[in-house]
């Protein structure tokens, strides 16, 4: 199955190893771009900066069970594998591994990842099991691809560290490399569930922009007290009735250890309700131990 003079589309995971082992013996780097779909100019960032950093670009699309809830909207996630597959050869991808899910969950499959410490707070307080599902499949992919690059997105900056957790731990022969955050003009994150939003909903959303953006000012500015940004950021929502904080922390952005007093990187996470849709966002920086 193709798409296109240049862009492979392929089912089989031995088919993708064979072709990426195959660009390696020629002398030519792999980046890998792992998605769920539904793509926007946040996935496609991704994709450029992965052709940035290597000769060939793979990329997959795969809406993966195994991290969402029971409750959660896995059978109402956006699909259109068509026009991502367009959007994917419009930039240039050489391969796309697009695998059933039986192919990925095959019956019997009874093996789980977890990285410690990591998976359980913060967003994976919210959503037990998530984190371990994205490992999951992430390894899986990365056994299937064999990049040399991963690119992932800052917007899920604690899936990041953990995919940089995991990778570091099972000594896996792969380079991470992260891409900002893209935002639409009013400063809202990209995200494929914003296509959920009511226009009421979509107008409020910005809120969490504005929270983080008062956050880092601050501390720019000198503030280091971790609670009074948290009282920012919560000053913030009180402003806009139709969007309900759900988290918010400052915590070390390598270990995700909450912090009382700002220094070094720090990751200031926020998520919110907007009717049934759950958004995140985030800001990190870097301080230095003065001012207040």
């Amino acid at each position: 199955m193709t798409a296109g003079p240049r862009m492979r589309v392929l089912r089989s995971p031995e088919a993708v190893r064979r072709q990426v082992r195959a660009w390696r013996a020629a002398g030519e780097r792999t980046a890998f771009v792992p998605t769920m779909g539904y793509l926007h100019d946040g996935h496609l960032s991704l994709v450029r900066r992965a052709r940035r950093n290597a000769d060939r670009v793979a990329a997959s699309i795969f809406v993966n069970p195994a991290q969402f809830g029971p409750r959660e909207d896995f059978g109402a996630y956006p699909r259109d594998l068509p026009r991502d597959l367009g959007l994917l050869r419009s930039e240039g991808v050489d391969l796309c591994f697009v695998p059933a899910t039986g192919r990925m969950y095959p019956p019997g499959h009874r093996t789980e990842v977890h990285v410690t410490g990591l998976e359980d707070v913060l967003e994976g307080a919210s959503r037990p099991g998530h984190f371990g599902g994205v490992a999951l499949v992430v390894l899986k992919l990365l056994h299937v691809v064999e990049p040399d690059v991963l690119v992932l997105g800052q917007k899920d900056a604690q899936q990041a560290v953990i995919l940089e957790r995991m990778i570091a731990d099972l000594d896996l022969a792969v380079r991470v490399a992260r891409g900002p955050i893209v935002r639409e003009p009013d400063g809202l994150a990209m995200s494929s569930r914003n296509v959920y939003l009511s226009p009421e909903e979509r107008r409020a959303a910005p809120v969490l922009r504005r929270s983080l953006v008062r956050v880092e000012r601050a501390a720019r500015n000198g503030e280091r007290s971790a609670a009074r940004l948290l009282k920012l950021v919560r000053d913030e929502f009180a402003r806009e009735p139709r969007a309900r904080l759900d988290t918010v922390a400052v915590v070390d952005a390598a270990s995700l250890e909450p912090l009382k007093r700002l220094r070094g990187r720090v990751l200031v996470p926020v998520a919110a309700r907007l009717g049934r849709t759950r958004l995140i966002d985030n800001v990190e920086f870097t301080v230095e131990e003065d001012g207040r």
